[in-house]
């Protein structure tokens, strides 16, 4: 079964987007054939791996064509286990192009659906907004991982984003989980960081992933070079964190599966 998984906060500047690449980027690396789906207009996650005048369709003609074909978006990157579904900038007229469409929120649900068995997981990073893009992603998704970056007001929006999250789950997508919450750009030297990582353990307790991906400039200088931390400072601390967090992932994923096959056969 694949694990569709939709790294998503509201919130601009939380380490969404560096998290969604390396994720993929350790997840494939122990293995896992992963595809990452740039659902973001601003398409950082796109640009980290290609450069934007070698997409000439992207995720725009799968939301707007009637007879969407997935797969031929998706493109290779240097990992033979990662690939990437791009983004451009006209993902930013979306939300105007499927006003009053009835099947607008499963969009990109209908559109995976006979590639899954392709793939181990899918990894989705969405824009900071919670719109039609952010919608489609969680009503196809298996699980939510939520970055929030250690600084204060971290917690602040988290509500709505959670409110949304239960109203998918109400009706579209009851199966949608909260896989975990990551505390990003964590900065030891500074009592900010570590208050609000207290913060953050008190409102989310189990929910909160014991890796934390700290602050780190190989991370932020790995995409001008199109590069993952992994092939840019495979021996950085950024690299050691997401190879972390991406165990977690798979022991939470492997956990939750077996929950759902003992509640399926009782």
């Amino acid at each position: 079964m694949t694990s569709i998984l939709a790294i998503t906060n509201q919130k601009g500047g939380v380490g969404k987007t560096t998290t969604a690449i390396n994720l993929a980027a350790a997840l494939a690396l122990r293995k896992k054939k992963t595809l990452l789906i740039d659902l973001d207009p601003q398409s950082n996650a796109t640009i980290a791996f290609v450069d934007a005048s070698d997409v000439q369709i992207s995720m725009f003609d799968v939301f707007t064509s009637p007879s969407p074909d997935l797969n031929k978006v998706i493109k290779p990157t240097k990992d033979p286990n990662l690939f990437l579904a791009p983004a451009k900038l006209s993902l930013a007229r979306l939300e105007q192009q499927l006003a009053g469409a009835f099947d607008a929120p499963y969009k990109l649900k209908d559109a995976l659906a006979p590639l899954l068995k392709n793939y181990d997981y899918v990894v989705l990073d969405t824009p900071p907004a919670l719109g039609i893009l952010t919608v489609n992603a969680l009503v196809a998704a298996t699980h939510l991982i939520v970055p929030i970056q250690a600084a204060y007001f971290a917690i602040e929006g988290t509500d709505d984003l959670l409110e949304t999250y239960a109203r998918i789950r109400s009706r579209p997508n009851p199966d949608l989980k909260v896989l975990g919450v990551v505390i990003t750009l964590f900065d030891r030297r500074t009592n900010i960081s570590r208050d609000t990582h207290e913060q953050i353990r008190a409102v989310f307790g189990e929910a909160l992933f014991k890796t934390r991906i700290s602050k780190n400039v190989r991370l932020e200088e790995s995409p001008a070079y199109k590069e993952t931390i992994f092939s840019y400072a495979p021996k950085s601390p950024g690299a050691d964190e997401y190879k972390k967090l991406s165990q977690e992932v798979i022991q939470r994923v492997e956990a939750d599966r077996s929950a759902r096959h003992t509640q399926d056969a009782a």
